[in-house]
């Protein structure tokens, strides 16, 4: 059986594979003229539904160890911040996660970048209660 934190990571890896494969999707549909099918989404300017949050991580790139982070965003119709996720959970790249702000249109939550992160790309995933997203933390240290 898996852990709770196992199933949250691979769902919200789920969710990142969705937004990217969407994006892909828009990008290559963006010339479909209107009222067409073509496509799997309503509205090509909206991800798919429990793939809407935003987040976005401050300062980056060029992040370094030790470094405060504040990560903010909002919950694209989600009730609220539930939980933030800086790599994976045997490799935390975040850690001292801590949610100042849960609000559903926009939240705030500060965390400090793990000692034994390298250089590198990893994720960083929200989870807002039905509505997921994901940005890249570059780390430089």
């Amino acid at each position: 059986m898996r852990s709770k934190s196992t199933r949250t990571v691979i769902g919200l890896a789920a969710a990142a594979g969705l937004v990217t494969a969407v994006s892909i999707g828009i990008a290559g549909g963006a010339s479909a003229e209107p009222g067409t099918t073509e496509g799997t989404m309503t509205n090509a300017n909206q991800p798919p539904k429990g793939a809407r949050a935003t987040v976005q991580v401050s300062p980056n790139p060029t992040t370094q160890r030790g470094q405060e982070v504040t990560i903010t965003g909002s919950c694209g119709g989600g009730t609220g911040l539930k939980s933030v996720l800086g790599g994976f959970p045997e490799h935390p790249a975040l850690e001292n996660i801590r949610i100042v702000d849960a609000g559903p249109d926009h939240f705030v939550a500060k965390a400090t970048v793990s000692q034994h992160i390298g250089n590198g790309v990893g994720p960083v995933f929200v989870d807002c209660g039905g509505e997921a997203g994901v940005t890249l933390l570059v780390t430089h240290v």
